[in-house]
């Protein structure tokens, strides 16, 4: 199970959200995602962090994203995986899951054929294509051009009065991923960005929705990555949920 954290690399609150993940029976990896510009220390979540984690996120080449989701996801022919999937208690069954960047990362993680199932929570730049080096992402179009079609189940969450993603982007996302035939479920709740943060979320901290999602996420994994149930029937199109 891999865990990709907000810009702030890997804080309280996604340490404890990974916890819980940890204490279900999985083997959960937290990639610190900026670990080309400082060390793995958490951002603080203040002004001068917030700054310095979005200039991060523009700085960063997409690739090196990729790159750093196949290290800690244990996906693509890297060492990392080798040595992760290489553990006893590891039945190379892998998923994604994350929040803000981090959901946007969860969902690249998606175009690898061995991720099972992805749950983003409240991705961001995915409407807008502007994660990376030069704000330029190709995320919607590689999903346009088949890169998620026949792969693992997606799961889409977002609350409806956040105003990183408004509308029309969720319903770019949504369309996108119909159009493509990709298996998603597409929930829209009524929260604000940030709300699963137990932590300086600035009063957005939703407690019981958060229960209520983790359940959620918890049973699309029992499903998808705890136990084989054999072969997937790929045209199921996207499930939308609207609270």
């Amino acid at each position: 199970m891999e865990i990709v954290s907000e810009i702030y690399q890997v804080t309280g609150p996604v340490e404890r959200f990974a916890g819980q993940i940890a204490s279900q029976g999985y083997i959960v990896a937290c990639p610190s995602s900026f670990h080309e510009f400082e060390g793995p220390d958490p951002i603080s979540y203040d002004t001068e962090g917030t700054d310095r984690g979005n200039k991060y996120k523009i700085e960063k080449e997409v690739a090196a994203y990729d790159e750093t989701i196949s290290l800690v996801f244990v996906k693509d022919a890297t060492l990392s995986i080798d040595l992760l999937c290489s553990l006893k208690n590891c039945n190379g069954r892998i998923a994604s899951t994350g929040m803000c960047l981090g959901g946007h990362l969860s969902f690249r993680a998606a175009f690898d054929s061995r991720v099972l199932a992805s749950v983003c929570f409240f991705a961001t730049d995915v409407h807008s294509a502007t994660l990376g080096k030069g704000k330029n992402d190709d995320s919607l179009a590689r999903v346009r051009n088949g890169d998620l079609t026949g792969k693992g189940e997606l799961v889409m969450i977002f609350g409806k009065q956040d105003t990183h993603v408004p509308r029309e982007g969720r319903d770019l996302i949504r369309k996108t991923l119909e159009d493509a035939n990709v298996p998603t479920s597409f929930l829209e709740v009524q929260a604000q960005h940030a709300f699963i943060r137990d932590q300086s979320s600035k009063d957005r901290w939703d407690a019981a929705l958060t229960r209520t999602l983790f359940a959620f996420m918890m049973e699309v994994f029992e499903r998808t990555v705890a136990r084989d149930l054999g072969p997937r029937d790929d045209d199921v199109g996207t499930v939308e949920h609207t609270c």
